[in-house]
């Protein structure tokens, strides 16, 4: 079974109503040590989200959070003197959570895959997503962070799952497992059963490699390059 965000996302999520004060929303960040937050209606539908690069754009919080002397990257610099809507120049007016926000929100729902959220935020280049239910509403977060549990599961915990999905006992595969590598050994009737139990494999969440020694008696697999066949 694939790892879904739901077995990994965290339900205790701060964040704040879209008309929440900017002092509201520091006092937020700063209490909470998170860099941003999501941005809710009044029926609890994600609506943005506001982070600290977004409250940077008013010297009040850049002294507050970082200290008289503080002064950001070249990069933010030049991006918060930009005068288009979204910028620094605009976001430095605003006074509620809502004028402060980026939108619309990048998320995810929490039968999604981890590896689909992992790659939204690559893609979006965020660091988390909120987590909706059908309606939109906020129900949990998950940050790159979470991801990576996923890769902490037990040496024993995956072998047994990749004994479980190729049937190995039957098959006549031998599973061994060392800090998340794979290791497939045997000898399988068919070409096509090897380059199979690979795949499957490869697609188990926590496995960091697979090394295949697998051989098999029959190349049924035509104009196929042969790896190690026997």
């Amino acid at each position: 079974m694939r790892t879904t965000v739901e077995n990994v996302m965290t339900t205790d999520v701060a964040a704040v109503n879209q008309n929440a004060s900017f002092h509201t929303v520091a006092e937020l960040l700063i209490s909470k040590a998170v860099s941003g937050v999501p941005v809710l209606d009044d029926d609890n539908r994600v609506v943005g989200v506001v982070s600290e690069a977004d409250l940077l754009a008013k010297q009040e919080f850049k002294e507050r959070y970082y200290g008289d002397g503080y002064r950001p990257p070249l990069r933010a610099r030049l991006r918060h003197t930009v005068g288009s809507e979204g910028s620094g120049f605009y976001k430095a007016l605003g006074e509620t959570a809502g004028e402060l926000m980026t939108a619309p929100a990048h998320t995810t729902t929490p039968d999604a895959s981890v590896v689909l959220a992992a790659r939204q935020m690559d893609k979006y280049g965020v660091k988390r997503l909120p987590v909706v239910d059908a309606d939109g509403r906020l129900v949990g977060i998950v940050s790159r962070h979470d991801l990576i549990k996923v890769f902490l599961r037990e040496d024993a915990d995956i072998a047994a799952q990749v004994r479980e999905t190729l049937h190995s006992d039957t098959l006549g595969v031998e599973v061994t497992v060392t800090d998340a590598v794979v290791t497939l050994s045997g000898t399988l009737v068919e070409h096509s059963q090897a380059v199979k139990a690979v795949r499957l494999t490869e697609n188990i969440d926590g496995v960091v490699a697979v090394h295949d020694n697998l051989s098999w008696k029959n190349d049924d697999i035509v104009n196929y390059p042969v790896w190690g066949g026997a």
